[in-house]
């Protein structure tokens, strides 16, 4: 049986998936849309992610889940955070 496609699953999108994907990309899928779409495949909307994990840009796909493949969502590491600078506010005169 296939697995569907759901909120949360991070897919790896080839040619396998559709044409469009000359250049392999992965996803994070925000949520599978309800629109119209040819039997066996679907639209879903989801963040593009960087080598890192990170979110790239956002998106609305048309795709065949069966050429979709599953992978296990890269850990993110977070920057080191910069220490913020703060400075003196005088209120009033």
């Amino acid at each position: 049986m296939a697995r569907s496609v759901r909120s949360g699953d991070v897919l790896l999108l080839t040619r396998a998936a559709s044409p469009q994907f000359f250049r392999p990309i992965t996803v994070r899928v925000i949520r599978v849309l309800d629109w119209i779409a040819y039997d066996g495949w679907l639209w879903i909307d989801a963040y593009q992610l960087r080598p890192d994990g990170m979110a790239l840009a956002r998106r609305s796909l048309y795709v065949m889940p069966g050429g979709a493949q599953f992978v296990v969502a890269p850990a993110v590491v977070p920057g080191r955070r910069r220490s913020v600078g703060r400075t003196t506010v005088r209120v009033g005169g």
